[in-house]
């Protein structure tokens, strides 16, 4: 830890919004570069700093601060300058003389003190004390807030947010209930707010405690994919966490239960725990779920048979009967879900139904709940087709990671019949919010391929509605001629169905390579990524149609080490290319890159043909590459694949990671024509048929499987995974039970 003194000669950049200031300190006659998150800091200041000296590659020495503590001058002539400085709005050189021509050597006392005083000198009316007096006690306040925070270790960033969140009264408030921290600023986990509230004495029985620890574990659980926990393993594991007896538990879930922060509710013969937002989700999916599936829709004005018959003659292709039953369930039902594997010929299906329903002079919205997914469907289609996010409108200034802004439109989607594609990737949130918008009257198609991975997100919504019986659901299993002649679409329903793909047919677009040593693996991956498969084909670029899955991030097979070496070999350093360090990454000008969350808030500029149009939100899974980095390194703008061109500043850089390797869950959705999939043992809940499955069906050209071949055994035998906690089907059919019997 290093301490440097010294006077702020300049800032050179500040983020209002996080407070990463970047300034030029003059220290014992040499000027500093320091950085750091600072919000009070301000030219003109006399300043103390702890932190850690850090060589940037393209900056050079920086002093990286830890604290800051300002130094306020002692000298009459000291005061006057720190106050002609501007560090207080309203002050300037006239005003700071007056200052100290009036109170002298107890200026800053009265700053301190007794501010009201101010008023007393000639020039300082009501309007401009109201500046200064806000500017003054802003500062101070977040000044004292900030030292006060960081003797607990809290971090600059985070005491920015409990200011922020909390005001000037956030030290009287946290001593109360320390607890808040966990539950309001994100990035403060409980176990930093347990820690904290030791600190302060806060009994270890405390209800606060409790609850806290109860919320937590919830949190964790339904962070994994569920919408609830039994209540005996939320019982379990808070007692563990924190050390108390089952009994405190139980009536602290009561207790939450009574303040409508948790529900309590028997789904099947397990008593279910859940967070309110959860319970509010599925309840609500349920209801619309219901009544649009029983309401009486109006007759389509058209022999549907004789349509289907005319497509097939203009397309030159014959519907399956199970085909055929699709496409009149969508204009005989309110709701109906179509799922198939690849191949069997989903999209053909959904031309078909546009194509009617136009036909009828009927409005038809295409969505799907990824960027990547949505422009696959326009491809296909012929027609406009929006993320789920974008066709409601959804926009937020940050998104909570447990629950998405709620929809707030005043008019329903204005459509007759709304398609939805990819459904397997939606979960009870992005539903809910669907469902709020689909209008009495419209209709609802839902296509997706049930056998996929569930959602990210929590629930099981695609599995969910399908079992529960209340909706029309037709499943294809037939695949057609083009699926029939690939080998990745055979060995997807292959290993779909627990058989072993087909291996190394001669001519065929699926490989195997065998070897039982990781580091060879990897070496054979970066091989094919680099040097065979190109040369293989030529119209493959190794960057942008080339793309590894591997089922998880760690280890040597893992796609942050994969990341690392695909980089040094695609991407590598060289004079004039601009990078950034990023947390464990460099983002370099040229990399592959993937968007990590959903920021409904970023702006993107897009052109079409010469049109300029303006836009607003960026989402998880989303991918392009790095155009360029600025000068200083505070600026980065990527090109995604949909021709959307994004500006990150330092504050959202963050969401950005390299892409030439991802996790297969990251990649639903998505479709490229080079898949490549390393094959080890892992995690028996993770190496399973179902993302097996998935990884495959993301490669339109060609898939290659390197690795070992017991490992591809234990995962297409494998059919066992981490069960999901979910209420959506149990509470669909009670719905349908109850009504039956009324």
């Amino acid at each position: 830890m290093y301490v440097l003194e010294g006077f702020v000669e300049g800032i050179v950049y500040k983020s209002e919004e996080t407070g990463y200031v970047v300034a030029k300190v003059n220290s014992k006659s040499k000027q500093v570069t320091v950085v750091g998150t600072v919000p009070f800091l301000r030219e003109g200041q006399q300043v103390k700093l702890s932190g850690q000296i850090k060589i940037h590659k393209q900056f050079g020495e920086q002093f990286s601060i830890d604290s800051c503590e300002e130094i306020l001058p002692k000298s009459i002539a000291g005061v006057e300058k720190y106050l002609s400085s501007g560090i207080i709005k309203g002050i300037g050189p006239v005003t700071a003389k007056k200052m100290i021509e009036h109170f002298g050597d107890s200026t800053l006392e009265v700053l301190e003190n007794n501010i009201d005083r101010l008023q007393e000198i000639e020039g300082i009316g009501k309007k401009k004390f109201d500046i200064i007096c806000q500017s003054y006690l802003e500062q101070h306040d977040l000044q004292n807030i900030m030292i006060y925070f960081q003797g607990y270790g809290i971090n600059h960033g985070q005491c920015l947010k409990i200011y922020k969140s909390f005001g000037s009264n956030a030290k009287d408030i946290i001593e109360k209930d320390p607890y808040l921290l966990c539950r309001e600023i994100k990035g403060i986990g409980f176990a930093t707010a347990d820690r904290i509230a030791s600190l302060m004495g806060i009994d270890r029985e405390s209800s606060s405690r409790i609850k806290s620890g109860i919320e937590f574990i919830l949190g964790r659980f339904c962070a994994a994919g569920n919408t609830f926990m039994p209540k005996d393993k939320v019982i379990c594991e808070t007692a563990e966490l924190i050390g108390i007896k089952d009994e405190l538990v139980e009536e602290n879930i009561y207790n939450l239960v009574v303040e409508e922060k948790l529900y309590v509710e028997k789904i099947g013969k397990i008593q279910g725990v859940f967070l309110s937002m959860y319970n509010y989700s599925e309840l609500g999916i349920t209801e619309k779920i219901s009544k649009l599936s029983m309401q009486n829709y109006q007759t389509i004005n058209t022999d549907i048979q004789f349509e289907i018959k005319t497509f097939e003659n203009i397309n030159g292709i014959t519907f399956a009967e199970s085909q055929k039953e699709a496409i009149e369930g969508a204009f005989n039902n309110g709701i109906e879900i179509i799922t198939g594997g690849p191949g069997t010929g989903k999209t053909t299906i959904i031309k078909s139904i546009i194509e009617i329903y136009e036909n009828q002079g009927m409005k038809v919205l295409l969505a799907a709940p990824t960027g990547r997914a949505a422009k696959r469907m326009t491809q296909s289609t012929g027609r406009n087709a929006k993320t789920i996010h974008r066709l409601l409108d959804i926009t937020a200034e940050d998104e909570p990671d447990d629950m998405m802004k709620e929809r707030m439109m005043e008019e329903p989607l204005g459509a007759d019949v709304v398609i939805i594609d990819e459904a397997s990737m939606i979960d009870i949130f992005l539903m809910h919010n669907l469902l709020k918008a689909i209008g009495m009257g419209t209709r609802l198609i839902i296509v997706g391929d049930v056998d996929q991975l569930p959602s990210v997100g929590a629930g099981n919504v695609l599995k969910d509605l399908i079992r529960s019986t209340l909706i029309k659901v037709v499943r294809l299993k037939e695949i057609f001629r083009q699926g029939a002649e690939s080998l990745i679409i055979t060995n997807a329903h292959r290993i779909n169905e627990g058989k072993m793909p087909f291996l190394n047919r001669k001519d065929s677009d699926f490989f195997f390579i065998q070897n039982e040593n990781v580091n060879e693996i990897l070496n054979v991956v970066l091989d094919l990524v680099n040097r065979r498969l190109p040369s293989f084909n030529k119209n493959w670029d190794k960057r942008r149609d080339i793309q590894v899955l591997s089922p998880m991030k760690k280890g040597i097979l893992g796609v942050i080490n994969l990341n690392d070496r695909l980089q040094e070999i695609l991407n590598p350093p060289i004079q004039g290319k601009r990078e950034r360090k990023q947390k464990n990454n460099i983002l370099r000008e040229g990399d592959k890159v993937m968007q990590t969350k959903n920021n409904y808030s970023i702006k993107w500029t897009a052109y079409n043909d010469e049109d300029r149009i303006d836009g607003e939100g960026i989402f998880n899974g989303d991918m392009g590459f790095i155009q360029g980095i600025s000068h200083d390194g505070r600026n980065l703008t990527v090109m995604f694949d949909d021709d959307k061109k994004v500006i990150y500043n330092v504050e959202n850089m963050e969401e950005l990671e390299l892409a030439y390797a991802i996790t297969i869950h990251k990649s639903q959705g998505s479709e490229f024509k080079v898949v490549i999939i390393p094959s080890f043992m892992g995690s028996p809940f993770l190496m399973n048929r179902n993302l097996l499955y998935t990884g495959i069906t993301r490669a339109k050209e060609l898939v290659t499987v390197v690795g070992y071949q017991r490992a591809l055994n234990y995962m297409v035998t494998n059919s066992t995974s981490a069960e999901r906690y979910s209420s959506l089907e149990s509470r669909i059919k009670e719905l349908l039970s109850n009504e039956i019997l009324e």
